[in-house]
């Protein structure tokens, strides 16, 4: 039975990831397809710049929010240590990125990892916000501040001296930088996308 309860509980959190918000938030509120506009991308970043700042931290919200409530679905159905987080959230990161919903295609697993680690461990979360967003004001270009941080979160998950943490942070930094390929070749190009804010953006429309 518990066997059977376990299975069900990670379909569900493959199924968390996999639901499709920035494709339904424009549909629903702006009647357009977001993987036919802008980079393609069904991810809040695409979204941001497509519908503006409302719909794109609408977006960005739902999908913390969907790593992090699959990370603590072992939590709350009391299944039993807390690393089996680490297997929940990396459902709902791979749901994401590869959502039944989309054809197996989806996101860059860049906010639904932020839900991971929200979910998993709270000072984890807290010393990855305090990176990313300052490399991000800095550098006004979200793949490579994904690319940047990612890289960071992982030699930073040693000092919590959690193997499961660090194993995770591994994986991720090898995911991310693969859904990124086409920004590398981008960013070596001088070609990416910026967002409308930030230290490098100022100066580059200065």
């Amino acid at each position: 039975m518990l066997t059977i309860k376990i299975a069900l509980l990670l379909i569900l959190a493959y199924l968390l990831g996999s639901f499709p918000t920035g494709v339904i938030v424009g549909k629903v509120f702006f009647h357009k397809d977001i993987r036919k506009l802008g980079s393609g991308n069904p991810g809040s970043t695409n979204t941001f710049r497509t519908f503006g700042p409302v719909a794109g931290m609408s977006v960005l919200l739902v999908d913390v929010l969907k790593g992090t409530l699959a990370t603590l679905l072992p939590v709350i159905f009391h299944l039993g240590p807390h690393p089996l987080g680490i297997i929940f959230g990396m459902l709902a990161i791979l749901g994401h990125t590869f959502s039944i919903f989309l054809g197996f295609k989806g996101g860059k697993a860049v906010a639904t990892t932020a839900g991971f680690i929200l979910g998993y461990n709270l000072a984890f979360f807290c010393v990855c916000a305090g990176i990313f967003f300052p490399m991000l004001f800095i550098t006004s270009i979200m793949s490579l501040t994904a690319m940047l941080c990612i890289t960071l979160f992982f030699i930073f998950s040693f000092l919590f001296h959690d193997p499961y943490l660090s194993a995770m942070m591994f994986v991720l930094l090898i995911l991310i930088f693969i859904r990124h390929k086409a920004n590398i070749v981008r960013l070596k190009n001088g070609t990416e996308n910026i967002i409308p804010f930030g230290i490098y953006y100022w100066l580059k429309n200065k």
